[in-house]
């Protein structure tokens, strides 16, 4: 099926087979000449100052690419029109053949610029999964890799020089603010004429990418980016189950005050062992609790900022009753980036984290602690009955791609296409496990990374597009059905943030900037440093710097998506 997506009125709109003419209201030259001032020096807050069109404000339609779910490998935990991603036990013994005609993009070699968070894989002339990647592909990926913490500098000082990659990933507005649509008008390809509706046949992996994670590639009246698509469900809130069923205690809380016991019966500071250990994601729990908006809420087009609403409030005053009891970790507002190893080395019995934390804990805490053993829980309401479920971003990011000849981008679309390749294919095998023997071996029919293949596999194509989120891990294929439940359980839960899809300037340049500002009041009301009023204050001059105007903008991208 495919989804309607507004688009401004100043844009071709294309029919399938037909070529779309766009007359942006910015040139190339002309973006980079007002870009020229960016240095590399460059924080979010201070790059791009600019503004879409107003004429771009009269939306037309644009279907978004047809959704065709991949077939190839049949599984009794199938994904689910509501957002529930497959399970596998087990790799197929005999994968798909994700390209039976031999490497889909032959030509030259494509510059992609991305980030990683682990570190750097060795590079291509001595890394085995990535030659064979680019040999299965047809030409050489060449990726350009930043630490997640440099990126946002080294894409607006890259924007400003003007000397692009074919490829380079996007992070969403809020956290970029040189990802501007007048940016996206001057310097990067619509894929609109070549993605949209039934286009996507042309790549049928791509088409296997769920609507939700399309959604937020429309930008200034087109599709102009390519998804890097993740799980809807959210991640649980994961729990030491072995250490909770140790006191013989009742993992499921029904509200909050039974919660509130739970919390108190796992903390023993005797033992160095505490209920939680990081306020921001305790806060983020108790506010699901109380189905409170996910970032935004919208009523009747209006929007509401979930920082300004009385759940805000009253769940920085239940975090605050924690930190109080002693419930929390001694550390948690003190010591940064721990809260995983305090619950992986159980000196914390609970810890909301993302979907792939889940195979996380257990390959990188499991081994050294005999009886290892991850529950979950989603949040109850806080008065009793269901709470709501936070979704997750359909998308990390996206990518986009650099203006250019028709031949080439069709190219560039078929190498990405590959790397949405999904779970069943030779193709996925190769990109997530490399090759058999000096990056993997075999347990039955699973592949099991050996130490070249660790480090080798933190090749970032991920960041670049993906196959949709699937559940699977071959170390312990027991969880996987548990983890399928959670999901089928979430989604039921789920609470969207209507503004994913919207671009608001000022947000773009001022959000980064008042999220750390908040995030330190925050902190400091739960922490009991300062009183509980302090947040009117801060909701206040949040209003009046920045709040307001963010809201009208929303408002308004709504309206023209929705008129």
């Amino acid at each position: 099926m495919t989804t309607p997506v507004t688009m401004p009125a100043n844009t071709a709109v294309t029919t399938p087979g037909n070529t779309a003419v766009h007359r942006g209201s910015l040139s190339r030259r002309g973006f980079l000449a007002s870009a020229a001032g960016v240095t590399a020096g460059l924080t979010l807050a201070g790059c791009g100052d600019y503004r879409p069109a107003t004429a771009r404000e009269a939306n037309t339609q644009v279907r978004l690419p047809t959704y065709i779910p991949f077939q190839g490998v049949p599984t009794s935990m199938p994904a689910t029109a509501d957002g529930v991603a497959p399970g596998h036990l087990n790799y197929p013994a005999d994968p798909v053949k994700a390209f039976p005609d031999g490497p889909p993009a032959k030509g030259p070699a494509i510059d992609i610029m991305t980030l990683i968070f682990n570190p750097v894989p060795p590079p291509e002339g001595r890394n085995v999964l990535w030659q064979n990647l680019n040999r299965s592909v047809g030409c050489d990926l060449d990726f350009g890799i930043t630490p997640v913490g440099d990126y946002p500098a080294k894409f607006a000082v890259t924007i400003a020089g003007g000397d692009l990659p074919d490829a380079m990933l996007m992070l969403r507005p809020d956290q970029n603010s040189a990802a501007t649509p007048d940016m996206l008008d001057a310097l990067f390809e619509d894929l609109t004429p070549h993605l949209s509706g039934d286009n996507v046949r042309d790549y049928p992996y791509l088409a296997n990418i769920p609507t939700a994670s399309w959604a937020p590639c429309v930008r200034n009246g087109g599709i102009y980016a390519l998804p890097m698509p993740r799980p809807l469900s959210g991640g649980p809130t994961y729990t030491r189950l072995d250490l909770i069923r140790k006191r013989g205690l009742d993992p499921n809380p029904r509200n909050w005050t039974e919660f509130v016991q739970l919390c108190k019966d796992v903390t023993d500071p005797k033992h160095n062992q505490y209920a939680l250990g990081d306020s921001i994601t305790a806060w983020n729990l108790v506010m699901q609790m109380l189905k409170a908006p996910n970032n935004w809420r919208e009523q009747n087009g209006r929007f509401t900022w979930y920082y300004e609403t009385e759940e805000a409030k009253q769940a920085l005053d239940a975090v605050r009753g924690l930190t109080r009891a002693g419930y929390m970790h001694p550390d948690t507002y003190s010591v940064l980036n721990k809260a995983k190893d305090w619950f992986g080395g159980g000196q914390t019995v609970m810890n909301p984290d993302a979907p792939a934390a889940w195979n996380d804990y257990y390959t990188n805490y499991a081994p050294a602690t005999p009886g290892f053993e991850l529950g979950y829980l989603t949040a109850p309401g806080y008065d009793g009955g269901a709470g709501g479920q936070w979704q997750g971003s359909a998308n990390y990011a996206t990518l986009i791609l650099k203006k250019a000849p028709r031949s080439r981008i069709q190219q560039i679309l078929r190498a990405m296409n590959a790397l949405a390749a999904p779970f069943g294919t030779d193709a996925y095998l190769l990109r997530k496990y490399g090759v058999r023997g000096p990056d993997h071996t075999l347990k039955g029919t699973d592949p099991v990374l050996t130490p070249q293949g660790q480090a080798e596999a933190t090749l970032p194509t991920i960041f670049a597009t993906d196959a949709p989120f699937t559940l699977y891990y071959p170390a312990r294929p027991d969880i996987v059905p548990e983890q399928y439940a959670f999901q089928k359980e979430a989604v039921k839960a789920l609470i969207p943030n209507p503004a994913e899809p919207l671009y608001s300037p000022t947000d773009s340049k001022k959000s980064k900037l008042f999220g750390t500002l908040l995030d330190d009041t925050r902190k400091g009301v739960m922490q009991g440093r300062l009183p509980l009023k302090a947040w009117d204050d801060a909701m206040r001059n949040w209003r009046k710097e920045a709040g307001d105007q963010i809201r009208a903008e929303f408002e308004q991208a709504w309206e023209t998506r929705n008129s």
